[in-house]
């Protein structure tokens, strides 16, 4: 499966969702590429990282494309992986559209505010263009960075729920500060010591509702 992680937005944890997918998939058995199509190549400093500081850890393949090159180098080797993981970057770029063009899932992370909630309706038109080349893309959303406590997060999920065009996967990602340690030492936040089980537990929901597990 080619898994997208994108949408129209910087900032709304993209990389740190693309890199778990990947890890979780890996820990599986199952051979699994992650590719940077994001100018700003965080995943490639995650993937080094990762490789260098861990080199006992769990690894995948690591690779990265830009603009056409993604949907041309990726779709030479669909016959390698099992899964695919591309983290694109937050906005309509001519990288993500290329990756859409060969995408079976695009999953896109929403935080609950409303700058997100309101770049819905321009992500159902880019993935109606996109279909025209790629009828079996399915989009799915996500609440991702989450507030730990208030109202926010209950009325983005209700919106997200709404859109029967984008399905909600019911999964909410709360803004731990065990993300950002894990990520910044090249490691899942089921590998940081201590664990913060909340964490490990929302993004190990998310996986699951992805591979069905």
């Amino acid at each position: 499966m080619i898994i997208t992680v994108g949408g129209q937005k910087g900032g709304t944890g993209k990389t740190t969702l693309a890199a778990h997918m990947a890890v979780l998939r890996a820990e599986a058995g199952k051979r699994v590429l992650l590719v940077d199509a994001d100018e700003q190549q965080s995943t490639k400093l995650f993937s080094t990282q990762r490789k260098l500081e861990h080199p006992k850890a769990v690894q995948y393949s690591a690779d990265t494309h830009l603009d056409d090159a993604v949907r041309l180098e990726v779709g030479q080797k669909l016959d390698v992986y099992d899964d695919i993981i591309i983290d694109t970057g937050g906005r309509d770029s001519r990288s993500q559209r290329s990756a859409l063009a060969i995408t079976d899932l695009l999953l896109m992370p929403f935080k609950p505010r409303s700058l997100d909630l309101w770049t819905v309706e321009d992500m159902l038109k880019i993935i109606e263009l996109m279909r025209s080349v790629n009828p079996n893309l399915r989009p799915l959303s996500v609440l991702n960075q989450a507030d730990v406590q208030g109202t926010d997060n209950q009325e983005a999920e209700a919106l997200l729920a709404e859109i029967t065009d984008i399905p909600y996967s019911g999964v909410t990602i709360v803004n731990r500060k065990a993300f950002g340690k894990a990520m910044a030492q090249g490691l899942a936040v089921h590998e940081l010591r201590p664990a913060d089980k909340k964490a490990v537990s929302e993004m190990t929901a998310l996986y699951d509702y992805i591979f069905n597990e």
